[in-house]
């Protein structure tokens, strides 16, 4: 997608985003076959409902009729919330994190698998997994150290404070 038809989009969709008190994460355009797939990434800190993607949706695709910010080439709009393993690239990404497990990739080398338990401006506290039965250890990591980062799912998760259900 061109600079400009990106601009031009984020100009055109900002205000509808915001106005949902949302935030506008990404917008992309790709081809697919004769027709492209216009995708909108929006969210926020209570994340987003269904109804509000559909919401949104109605008013986004009535504003892309008004407007020729798509050109005229057919093509498919499609609003949606980041998903379970979503990057983590802005703060906000990473304070909507907290409680979740996150896989860091650092500018040092190597890789971290830790619990985010608090975000501040300069970085992030973690709780790191024991290994082989060891209590887990608290760690600072500056927003510098690291190159990439994203959620884990976790399939097993034991609720907080439920203490009754570790294994021996």
């Amino acid at each position: 997608m061109s600079t400009t038809q990106s601009e031009r989009l984020r100009g055109l969709l900002e205000p509808l985003v915001s106005a949902r008190d949302l935030d506008l994460e990404e917008v992309e355009v790709t081809p697919a076959g004769k027709r492209r797939v216009l995708r909108i990434v929006v969210d926020s800190d209570e994340g987003v409902q269904l109804d509000t993607c559909a919401e949104l949706s109605r008013a986004i695709s009535q504003s892309l009729d008004e407007s020729d910010a798509m050109g005229q080439t057919p093509y498919v709009l499609e609003v949606t919330s980041p998903g379970a393993e979503r990057p983590l690239i802005e703060q906000r990404h990473y304070r909507r994190a907290t409680g979740r497990l996150m896989k860091a990739q650092l500018v040092e080398g190597g890789e971290l698998i830790a619990r985010i338990i608090a975000v501040d401006d300069e970085g992030l506290d973690l709780e790191v997994p024991g290994v082989k039965g060891r209590k887990p250890t608290t760690r600072r990591l500056a927003f510098k150290e690291i190159s990439k980062a994203r959620v884990e799912i976790e399939f097993n998760r034991k609720p907080e404070g439920d203490e009754s259900k570790e294994e021996a």
